[in-house]
This record gives structure tokens, sequence and C-alpha cells, in this order.
């Protein structure tokens, strides 16, 4: 077999000098060519020129395009790959015919992980953590052997200079499209599609480009792409290298800031509803934790500056100025309720006007509400960067993060907060444990009237497989110990750690009896923050979301198994051939590795579930992963 690619590379070679000095040949007659005659000599090349993607069906003309997109919208990287990892010409013939095997089996090249679909798959994918555990699968000589018959990219994807005439083109390229403002390129068949739907970040000519499988991918001329802290990638080439690319066209458009405003507009627009503002505040457990936190904590907020990130109606800025605050700079981006807070503030005698602010003492106000993002704050006020002593928000979102306003209170922390200042919370943790058919909609449709409904029961908890839910879970209903899933410190946290990969093991819970086994359908997630002794120092205050604490407006977020894992106590005697997670061989473990990102769709998240059973006699089983969207 390398015999025959030693032969096949150096025809290559060959043909490639060859069509080389045809073209200096040729070079008078060409200039004189028509645009025509270019796109019709382009019609007659394009079936040749067609390179399949690694990872979807997208095809391109030039092995430059088709790498690029890898790189940008799959995590693939198979320049920087062939480069880390030394390969030559066969260890990169080698690793074209791993990779496309892989996606064949909806396994990930990186982590070996097995998906459940193609779509789950293209959803799982990551940046490689290690490159060299792949470079020693690539030791095995099978895959010399083309996965795929007729792979045009096997035999051209080693283009010598070539290939850096292209790369230079790209480059001239993107030069140009920089005076060009905000630039997609996409597909001709999908290019409505993606302007309807591209949903991702757009700003200061920064150039974004949708991809057809859904996904977007980014580049920007030199700078690092964030909105709302999030960080969406180095930059990248704009265009592809290929002129004569018919595959792509450029069209100048600001769609995705376009829809990063949408969904803002629409987000900051739900919170005019002044039931949702009812509904926090009358949540005794959320409003309460804060209260305390603010008015028995006298050594921290007497005197204090103080900012409020997203104050709503403005009960935590309330709270500080009671508790003796000489400044609060209340920020709030719903138009509505600024105004709404400033009138409470106003009714309350707390309100700083203009004038306080100039040396009139004879009011004692301290609330001044500014309606902006926190991210724009400083086209309405002047504020000294790192001048803030405290930074309060009540950020959390279901399963902690949705939403992704964490994000912006670290932005404002790291803008604004002094060194060494207080911001609270400045803990957060999420846990997660295994729950059983109680936290399930079976029993109810197994007695309805006296009449059997499981067939509804059955069809039901199918359907939640795919979806999270967000919902009460009663505490005698888990099955399992609970486990940490990640933990932040607010305080000192980078922005880029809000997306993570957690891992946990759970076990039986001791009430469980050693003969005996339970189902477990899944896995509920829960948080809790902290305002700790290192800056509530007279009165510390946890505020939980645990299903052994009273119910708060965030209930817990439900992740549903495809099927329940059958649990028991390591004490429990499993049948030797029986298959993990069953009644007969019930999992003593349950490994679970979590995956939480913010997601292409602004201010949702993704999450991704990874399972495996261990039983009593050390024997593993895993089950494909599960993705979730949490909108």
């Amino acid at each position: 077999m390398s015999k025959n690619l030693m032969e096949t590379k150096e025809t290559n070679r060959l043909t490639r000098e060859e069509e080389e000095e045809e073209e200096d040949d040729d070079e008078d007659s060409r200039e004189a060519w028509t645009e025509e005659e270019n796109e019709e000599d382009g019609d007659e090349n394009d079936e040749d020129l067609e390179f399949l993607c690694l990872f979807c069906e997208f095809k391109y003309s030039s092995c430059d395009a088709l790498f690029d997109h890898c790189r940008l919208t799959h995590f693939f990287d198979f320049n920087g790959i062939r480069k880390d990892l030394g390969l030559d010409f066969y260890g990169s013939f080698k690793l074209i015919n791993y990779v496309r095997s892989q996606v064949a089996d909806n396994r990930c090249w990186s982590c070996g992980v097995r998906c459940q679909s193609k779509q789950d798959l293209q959803s799982h994918l990551h940046p490689s953590v290690n490159t060299k555990d792949v470079k020693r699968l690539l030791d095995d000589d099978k895959y010399l052997n083309p996965f795929m018959q007729e792979d045009s990219l096997l035999y051209s994807f080693d283009g010598g200079e070539e290939d850096e005439n292209e790369c230079n083109t790209s480059f001239e390229k993107e030069e140009i499209v920089k005076d060009f403002g905000s630039v997609c390129i996409d597909d001709d068949d999908t290019a409505e599609e993606t302007e309807l739907n591209a949903g991702t970040y757009n700003k200061d000519k920064k150039t974004v480009m949708a991809c057809p499988n859904g996904h977007l991918s980014l580049a920007s001329s030199s700078k690092r792409i964030t909105e709302n802290g999030m960080d969406y990638g180095e930059s990248a080439r704009s265009v592809e290298s290929d002129p004569k690319d018919k595959q792509s066209r450029v069209y100048i458009a600001d769609v995705v800031e376009k829809d990063i405003k949408k969904v803002n507009d629409s987000y900051f627009g739900s919170y005019s509803s002044f039931g949702i503002h009812r509904d926090m505040i009358s949540d005794k457990i959320r409003t309460d934790a804060y209260r305390q936190a603010l008015l028995k904590n006298p050594s921290l907020l007497n005197g204090a500056v103080v900012m409020d990130v997203g104050c709503g109606t403005g009960i935590l800025s309330l709270f500080a100025a009671q508790a003796g605050a000489s400044r609060v700079i209340s920020v709030e981006a719903s138009e509505k309720m600024a105004t709404v807070a400033t009138q409470i503030a106003k009714d309350n005698g707390l309100w700083r006007s203009k004038t306080d602010s100039e040396g009139n003492k004879s009011c004692t106000g301290v609330i001044e509400v500014v309606n902006r993002m926190v991210e724009d704050l400083d086209k309405s006020i002047q504020i000294q960067p790192h001048s803030v002593d405290i930074l309060v928000s009540e950020w959390m979102g279901y399963c902690l993060l949705y939403e992704s306003m964490l994000s912006s209170v670290l932005f404002a922390r790291d803008r604004w907060l002094k060194p060494g200042g207080a911001i609270l919370p400045d803990a957060a943790t999420i846990f997660v444990a295994g729950f059983g058919k109680g936290g399930t909609s079976l029993p109810f449709w197994e007695n309805v009237y006296g009449f059997n409904m499981s067939y509804i029961g059955k069809e039901v908890v199918e359907g939640a497989a795919k979806f999270p839910i967000v919902d009460i879970i009663n505490h005698h209903d888990l099955v399992t110990n609970a486990a940490v899933l990640q933990s932040f410190d607010l305080a000192t946290m980078k922005p880029d750690e809000v997306d993570f990969t957690g891992t946990a093991e759970l076990e039986a819970k001791n009430d469980t009896s050693d003969h005996e086994a339970t189902a477990c359908y899944g896995v509920v997630l829960w948080f809790e923050t902290g305002f700790t002794s290192r800056f509530c120092k007279e009165m510390p205050i946890v505020l939980s979301t645990s299903p052994y604490t009273p119910k708060t407006h965030w209930s817990q977020t439900i992740l549903t198994f495809r099927e329940p894992i059958s649990v028991a106590s390591s004490k429990f005697t499993a049948e030797g051939s029986a298959a993990v997670g069953t009644d007969a061989c019930p999992a003593s473990k349950i490994l679970l590795r979590i995956s939480i990102a913010r997601a292409t769709q602004h201010r949702c998240i993704d999450i991704s579930l990874e399972t495996a059973g261990v039983g009593s006699n050390g024997r593993k089983r895993s089950w494909p992963v599960q993705m979730f969207n949490l909108t």
C-alpha cells in the first residue's frame, strides 16, 4: 500500500508540473479570456475540483477552503495538527482516513465519544485536548487504505508551492475585505437561510461566517470577538483562497449584529412585565438572602460605593442604600424598568439627582439609575475605572448560567470594581444527582382515576430525553448521592471559564437496600450561591436551589436519560453476563461528564451529557452522548 501511495504522489507531482508548463505556454491566450469563458471553464471543472468536508456534506473547490471550513466550524485544524504532530505525507493521509472513519461511526475524532446521531456529533465536536493521543492511533496501517472511494482530498492536500500561493491570495483578500465592513460568506444555496438565521456577534467590522450545518464560525481581521464576555475565537481568513470559487459569494450584511440586538431587545423587554418581578421578589429564599447579605454586614456596606447590575425594580439597590451605602449606581437595560426603578427610588426618598452629586447636601438620596447595558455604561455616565467598592447582582438563571448574564457581571467587575472589592455573591456551585421514577410523570399516568395510562407516561418520558426540563424535584425522588459538578469563584474567575466541562461520580443512596436495585431515570442540576465570609464577615449567607431546601423560582433543571439505568449498592451480587445498568447487573457508580456552554443562539446554553455505568464487578458500559439546548 505504501508503494502505491508513493507512486500516486509522484504521478500527481509530475502532473502538476506538466499543467504548470502548459499554463505558462498559454499565458498570453488566457489574458484574452472573457469573464463568460472563465465561468464556462469553471463549470467544466467544478466536478473535478470538489472536495467533501470531513464532517458534513458541504463541498469545496479548494483544499484551503475546505480546511478553513473544518477549522472554523468543526474545530479541526488540519494544518495545525500536521505541524504539531510532525506528520509527513503518509501520516497526513492516515489522519484524513482516520477522521472520516470516526465521523462515519458518529464518533468524535478527538475524544472518542460516540454520539447518537450525526447532528449530535456536530454539536459535540470540540477543540482537541491532546492530539498526541491521536498520533498513536495513526500508527495503524489500516488508515493507509482510503476510507472513502475516490476521495480527491487524499491526493490534493500536499500542494507545496501551489498551497503557498493560495494562502498568499487569501491573505490579500482579507486585507481587501477589511475595508468593506461586515462580510458574510456562505454557499449560494444556503445564503437566504443563513441571512435569516445567523445568530452570533458581529461588531466593529468583525467578520462572521455562517455555515450550512447550522453552526456559526467566526473571524475577524485582527482581534478576538466578544459579546457579553463571550469569546468567539481567534482571527481567521475572511474569504476563501480560490478566486474562482463559485461556491462562495461575498455580500455586505450586518444581520448577525441585528440578530444579537433583536435577542437583547426581546430579553430586556421580557423584564418589563411586572409579573416576572413579582415572582422574583416573592421568592423569599432569593430576596431574603440578598437582604441579609446587604443589611447584616454593616462593615462592608457603610459608606461604600455600590454598583447593582441588572437592578430591575431596584430592590437590591434599595437594600444597599438602607444599609448605608454612600452611592448606588443602578444599571438597567430595560427602558421601562429603568424608569420604574427611578420613580421607586424617588418615592422612597433615595433618589440621587444631578444637583445632589454637585454638592447639594439637602437631600440624602444615593441611588442613580442608568438605562444601559453594563457593557455600554460609559456612553451614559462617567465612572472612574476600579472605583466601585461593591458589585452586587442577581444574575443567576435556570441551571445557574441560562441568560448569560454572568458575563456582564464579570465585565463590570473587571472594569469598575476596586482591587480587593467585594462581589456579591462571590461563589457559585452547580450540583448534580440522579433521580428515580418519582421524578418523572410515570406515577401520574399509571393511575388516572383507576385507569392505567402508562402508555402516555412512557411516551412523555421518551420525549423528555430530548429537552431539558425546568421543574421541582422532591428530594425523596433522588436515588443517588449529590455531587459537585462545577464551582466558580466570582472574584477571580476568567470570563471564558463561564463555559466548562465537569465530571461527577454518583452512587446509590445509602438508604438503598444492598440487595435491591432501583431505576435512575436521569440527573437533576441545581445551584448554590454564596455570600462568603471573605466579604460578608458579620453574616455569611448561602442561597440554595437544592431539592433539600424550600423551593425557589429557579426550580431545578432535569436531564432525562434515553433509558433508565439500574443502580444499586456495590454489595449487590451481579450476574456476570448481564449488561451493566440492567436489573441483573445494576451500576454501583454512574460516571458523568457534563459540558455547559453558551449557545450560538444568544443568551441560551447548550448542555452535553455523557454517561457511563460501572458494575460491582468492575465492568463498564457507556451510553451515547445526549445534547440539550436550554432556550
